[in-house]
């Protein structure tokens, strides 16, 4: 009656009083299509809110048993695996029975032993060519296998996979067959043939029975996944020939493995004891889904927050990339060690310093000494490092540097500087040391060239004085050489002129011409000796000192032909005199008859200076500590074999030459001796090389002193001597032959004036 009345209602007209219920009339219609509107779009999100549930459950419940199936499947396969291995195992257990004889003693032992072991088998039989059973054993745990049914009775399958092994000359397993036993209850058997060959040729079988159940036990047992699945071996019908589990399976999530063998086709089946996945995890999943939602929020904020991680990281990471740029760059390396001494860092300049890898630096642990140790060197590096440690925290927290030697991957040492300081963390507390390496090789080689190039401008700034105080010796010393020349010829004149002591003769001074006679007849031999000597050595130091200022100026040398032996006696009374106060031999190896005595072209003066100083050298080295016995020098002159050169050698006995010394033995100004200069071996290589010839030395035959060797050129055969060399020759044989007789009239007579005699002598040597 309300609507048909609204409806009956005439429109308002201007005047009305009608407005107020008309207004409220037309809000109602308005405001019921805006709920129902709302009612729609709730409605319609509570529809796709349980669609959306209803898919994420099915989804869910079907991702579930795809999931079993899937874990059904691999455990199958980790179970056919796991049986795999097994018969492998016990087919190569079985291999090794097969290279005994059934008829040896070892043989039954052997078997028991694997039965033992190898729960899975049953019965072990040896098999003759025939396939006929030559011996047999049981397990020793459990009923006889073939109790109740006779084993000829069930060695059908055994034969056939006998002829299978013989075919393959490989093992291979026969069909399942069921063996009852005595308790009324039976299981499944398979049979294991391996041929046993000898030298390739087959001798026997040994035929393994293998309980199935025993086996998929085993499988179960080895893992904790198995346990939770029914294992069974089916056949192509699904007829089940063995199983093992404590509980049986679902029949849910079922997985069916083939197990090929040789011979042999198997069927494993996993069947999960998990049945249906019941609703209620799969609503748990809807509620972390809604829960999800609510995360967002958070989600969100986490989101903010690692990007501003994610801005700090990134900052981070270029500092710490601009820090190892610039350690990498650094030719200096840098190594950190914590409190133990331990590497906790290196750079690669310190890697390519010691030619090791940071990965081989860090590996190293205390006390194990780092690789860069050069092991003369670890106990005092060591210790080094020990005293640090126990020093306290005031000796570890001090700055140090010093200098040390590493060594490389290679062996080479090589001189390093190192800084080291504390390594302190954040807090201020000292976590180990940072120190700076420098590799100072191409220091030290600068620091050696210049040292080399000093010593080489001061042997040249002393060779220059040398040659300057060689011309001023020889333009000095010629003088009063000439007055005592000249004085001694005199003297020698004045003698020949005096009157014989028994010719009666007269001189001019009355007291003087009675005095003569008696000084002819006492000291006239004498004082002829003795002026000879002067006029002999007067000569022959003006020939050094003139040798010696050719030698300095560089001028062509006056070079003759003289015999070996000639050469020799010219400077054997000198080296004898020294030999005798010495207390040393002196022997002479010699070619004889005297006519093959080779003859070298040499310049005679200075070859009997460095003959001379040659010798001396080696009667001074046996002056310490050389036994008397040992005490010989030897001087050798021998041709060479193609007799174009002479070579002469002089040994002595004395301790030899010392390796810190043989690299610089013929250095000038080098000397061993407080009293020697230095300039006498240099200056023998130097005429030896100006003659062509070398000079060198070596450790002696019998192990103790020296020989020094040098070269002369030889004179062609039949060349004649010169003349001067002829008149030199004779006057050093009269010399040799007086000096000689001199030295031992000397000895014998007046040891005090040859004495004397020999310190001159010695001084005009030198």
């Amino acid at each position: 009656m309300d609507s048909a009345a609204a409806s009956a209602t005439p429109p308002l007209t201007v005047g009305e009083t009608t407005g107020a219920p008309a207004v409220a009339s037309a809000a109602l219609p308005a405001s019921r299509p805006r709920r129902l509107r709302r009612a729609l779009l709730w409605g319609l999100l509570v529809a796709l809110l349980a669609v959306a549930q209803t898919l994420l459950v099915a989804l869910t419940v079907r991702y579930e048993a795809w999931r079993a199936l899937d874990a059904a499947e691999a455990a199958a396969a980790e179970a056919v695996t796991s049986v795999r291995r097994d018969l492998l195992r016990v087919t190569h257990a079985i291999q090794a029975v097969t290279w005994l004889e059934p008829d040896d003693p070892a043989w039954r032992p052997a078997a028991a032993r694997l039965l033992r072991e190898i729960p899975e088998l049953r019965r072990l039989e040896w098999r003759d060519r025939r396939i006929a059973v030559v011996a047999a054993v049981e397990a020793p745990l459990g009923p006889p296998l073939f109790a109740r049914i006779p084993r000829p009775e069930l060695e059908a399958e055994a034969d056939l996979a006998c002829r299978d092994a013989r075919r393959a000359s490989a093992p291979a397993f026969s069909r399942s067959y069921f063996v009852p036993t005595l308790e009324g209850t039976g299981q499944e058997m398979m049979d294991l043939c391996v041929p046993a060959l000898r030298d390739g040729r087959e001798a026997g079988f040994v035929v393994a029975t293998l309980g199935l159940p025993a086996l998929l036990e085993a499988a179960a047992d080895r893992s904790r996944e198995l346990q939770r699945y029914e294992l069974s071996f089916v056949e192509a019908d699904g007829a089940r020939l063995a199983r093992a589990g404590g509980r049986r399976g679902a029949g849910v999530h079922t997985a069916l493995q083939v197990l090929d063998l040789p011979g042999q086709t198997l069927r494993l089946r996993a069947d999960s004891q998990a049945g249906r996945p019941s609703l209620i995890p799969t609503l748990t999943l809807a509620l972390v889904l809604g829960l999800s939602i609510g995360l967002f929020a958070v989600v969100f904020l986490l989101a903010r927050d690692v990007r501003r991680r994610a801005q700090a990281e990134h900052a981070l990471a270029e500092s710490l990339g601009f820090r190892k740029a610039m350690e990498d760059s650094l030719s200096t390396g840098l190594r950190a060690r914590d409190m133990a001494g331990a590497i906790t860092y290196v750079n690669p300049a310190f890697c390519a310093m010691v030619g090791f890898s940071a990965e081989e630096l860090r590996a190293v642990r205390p006390p194990a000494p780092p690789l860069y140790w050069p092991p003369e060197r670890v106990a005092e590096y060591a210790e080094r490092q020990r005293r640090r440690l126990a020093g306290g925290a005031v000796a570890r927290a001090q700055r140090e540097d010093f200098e040390t030697l590493f060594m490389r991957r290679n062996g080479e040492r090589f001189p390093a500087m190192v800084y080291e300081a504390p390594l302190l963390d954040g807090e201020g507390r000292q976590t180990g040391w940072m120190g700076s390496v420098l590799d100072l090789t191409a220091q030290r080689r600068i620091e050696e060239l210049s040292r080399q190039q000093h010593e080489r401008l001061q042997a040249s700034a002393r060779l220059a004085t040398v040659g300057e105080m060689a011309s001023l010796l020889s333009h000095e010393l010629n003088q009063p050489l000439a007055a005592i020349a000249s004085y001694s010829t005199g003297s020698l004149n004045l003698l020949d002129a005096a009157p014989h002591p028994t010719g009666g003769g007269t001189g001019t001074a009355g007291g003087a011409d009675a005095a003569l006679p008696a000084v002819a007849d006492d000291i006239a031999p004498l004082l002829r000796q003795a002026l000879a000597r002067i006029a002999e050595q007067a000569e022959r130091a003006g020939r050094v000192i003139k040798s010696v200022h050719d030698f300095v100026r560089r001028r062509e040398q006056q070079r003759e032909t003289i015999a070996v032996d000639l050469l020799l006696e010219a400077v054997l009374p000198l080296v004898r005199l020294q030999a005798r106060k010495c207390a040393v031999q002196v022997e002479l190896d010699l070619p004889r008859p005297p006519a093959r005595m080779p003859r070298v072209v040499c310049d005679r003066t200075m070859l009997e200076q460095v003959l001379l100083n040659l010798a001396r050298n080696g009667i001074q080295a046996m002056e310490a500590d050389t036994p008397a016995a040992h005490r010989t020098l030897v001087i050798a002159a021998r041709r060479d074999d193609d007799g174009a050169r002479v070579r002469f050698e002089i040994a002595d006995g004395g301790p030899g030459i010392a390796p810190e010394v043989v690299a610089r033995l013929f250095t000038p100004f080098f000397t061993t001796r407080a009293e020697g200069m230095g300039l006498g071996l240099s200056l023998c290589r130097t005429v030896v090389e100006q003659h062509g010839g070398t000079l060198e030395f070596a450790p002696g035959a019998n192990g103790r002193g020296t020989v020094f060797r040098f070269t002369l050129p030889g004179a062609k055969p039949g060349a004649k001597p010169d003349a001067s060399a002829d008149l030199a020759d004779a006057g050093a044989d009269d010399r040799a032959r007086r000096g000689e007789r001199d030295g031992e009239q000397d000895s014998d007579q007046d040891s005090e004036r040859d004495s004397e005699g020999d310190g001159k002598g010695d001084r005009k040597g030198r």
